[in-house]
């Protein structure tokens, strides 16, 4: 039976918020396998796994590659790693909870861009929806005052390079097998962390054991191989925007898992961060049609009173 577009969209916005708790856990994960490698081996490690893994269960779909393929893996895996990339090196110079609220003004940038790219205005919900949604984020991560120093910085142009990557995503997805995609974007960010591993960091010479290993294996197979094919699949039935704000849940799901999983504190503040994220979505969701069915009671300028 044939899926509505209402009905796809809404099942895309499902597997957002599904792609948001991957990776919101993922925080978790991540600060573990860091115990046990350095920053790119660790990159290097979770990419090359979830690329072999993809080009296994794909490899039938990646037998016939053309070149819009490889542009499209290329354009799009480059951003990716460039996000990655000056997110760890600005970590080194900034806080997490700064990092996590700069890096989070990509839900803002994203329908800049659009507009810069597309001449395209994406409408006053969604840039209300963004700066909704980064009001929550500062008040979900940040613990002390603000000042701009070279992490920041950093950290704002891996910001820059997220959004990129999701309004490039969104781009190709519909013109290319969104799941070829994702394994050649995964292929780019590995062959781009070997180099920086290889030249800045030490093999720690040992695989994990224990929590270690299955933080990596959790890292490869739910935060990479599962994440990353879903976002480009949702994003041929829902605008770049609209990704944005949905995967902005990430934040919600990292906070709620470090409480749980690391007994951090909850605040006050981060509750109503929390809330005005959700606020945020729920805006994104409902906003359009409500904004219809409000029109729809209006008289129409033709009609006199």
């Amino acid at each position: 039976m044939p899926v509505s577009p209402k009905m796809q969209s809404l099942i895309a916005d499902l597997s957002l918020v599904l792609v948001a708790l991957f990776w919101g856990l993922g925080f978790v994960a991540m600060k573990d396998a860091l115990d046990s490698y350095p920053t790119f081996w660790l990159l290097t490690l979770r990419f090359t796994g979830a690329f072999l893994l993809m080009a296994l269960l794909f490899r039938k779909r990646i037998r016939g590659l053309r070149r819009k393929d490889y542009e499209a893996g290329g354009v799009v895996g480059v951003f990716l790693f460039l996000g990655f990339a000056t997110q760890t090196l600005g970590l080194n110079y900034t806080t997490p909870g700064k990092q996590a609220f700069l890096t989070a003004t990509y839900v803002v940038i994203v329908p800049f861009l659009v507009w810069a790219l597309r001449k395209k205005y994406p409408g006053g919900l969604s840039f209300a929806a963004s700066f909704l949604c980064l009001w929550g984020m500062g008040l979900l991560t940040l613990r002390q005052g603000f000042s701009m120093g070279l992490g920041d910085g950093l950290t704002l142009l891996c910001a820059f390079f997220f959004a990129c990557q999701l309004v490039a995503v969104e781009h190709y997805a519909s013109k290319t097998d969104p799941l070829v995609l994702a394994v050649l974007q995964i292929a780019v960010v590995a062959l781009m962390s070997l180099p920086l591993a290889l030249l800045f960091e030490t093999w720690p010479g040992f695989l994990p054991g224990g929590a270690g290993l299955w933080s990596i294996g959790y890292t490869i197979v739910f935060c990479t191989f599962i994440a990353f094919s879903i976002q480009n699949i949702a994003q041929k039935f829902t605008p770049s925007a609209h990704t944005a704000i949905l995967l902005s849940l990430e934040s919600v799901f990292g906070a709620l898992s470090g409480i749980y999983l690391l007994g951090e504190v909850f605040t006050p503040s981060m509750a109503a961060g929390c809330v005005l994220i959700f606020l945020a979505v729920l805006l994104t969701e409902a906003g359009p049609s409500l904004v219809r069915s409000f029109s729809s009671l209006l008289p129409s300028p033709s009609e006199k009173p």
